[in-house]
């Protein structure tokens, strides 16, 4: 089980969930930091710190929200809308540098969001060299609010995690993603995962959980992070 930190960003202290392996050298673990849904920090992010810590990474989910959750849509459009995009890149960035510091020699980080942390994943990764291996869930919204320079991806490797329910690869958002990551230098994969909805991977909704998809696309990210930072 994990625990409450907090740790420096733009001047403030942002709290987040920190959860690290029971076994191994403390200092010397990869680090991963985890991105929220709409939903805040929830116990759906905290179980995914927890199952990375229990794979041999040290994770790490920011809380965006300030302490905030929600459990119905309106509410956690109410709060999404009100989150300060910019702010939250530059938080998800922090929280890589905290991780940084935490090791006894410089180590690349990954970071893996859903949703909407899908989203500020893939831009947080342009804010910071830390950041050198992405995994988004379904990145959907609300990009009319983010501005990543794509440039910062040079020598940096994504995977991006497709519903059929979203369009799949074919989105033309997902193939811009990928065609400025590559043109960036990075390297950018799409996996499809037919006959899913959006949230697929989330088992404390089941009404669009698929277990099949879930467990290959976790089995996929786990694959990107043990290959990218150890």
């Amino acid at each position: 089980m994990g625990e409450m930190v907090t740790f420096p960003s733009d001047g403030d202290r942002v709290a987040g969930y920190l959860s690290t392996p029971s076994s191994g050298t403390p200092g010397q673990h990869p680090s991963v930091v985890v991105i929220q849904e709409w939903w805040g920090l929830v116990p759906h992010i905290r179980s995914v710190v927890d199952r990375l810590a229990a794979e041999g990474f040290t994770a790490l989910a920011p809380d965006l929200y300030r302490g905030a959750s929600a459990t119905e849509p309106d509410e956690a459009m109410r709060l999404m809308m009100g989150l300060a995009m910019d702010q939250a890149a530059r938080d998800i960035a922090s929280a890589a540098g905290f991780l940084a510091t935490r090791t006894e020699r410089a180590r690349p980080v990954g970071v893996v969001g859903f949703c909407l942390g899908g989203s500020l994943a893939l831009w947080a990764a342009t804010l910071t060299d830390h950041i050198t291996a992405v995994a988004s869930f379904y990145p959907s919204q609300p990009w009319e609010r983010m501005r990543p320079d794509w440039a910062g991806y040079r020598g940096k490797r994504v995977v991006i995690h497709c519903a059929e329910g979203d369009g799949a690869s074919r989105a033309p958002g997902i193939q811009r993603i990928k065609e400025a990551i590559e043109q960036a230098g990075g390297i950018c994969i799409l996996y499809d995962y037919p006959g899913t909805t959006h949230a697929f991977f989330n088992d404390d909704r089941p009404e669009v959980y698929d277990s099949e998809a879930a467990a290959l696309a976790w089995a996929r990210t786990l694959d990107l992070f043990h290959t990218a930072l150890t």
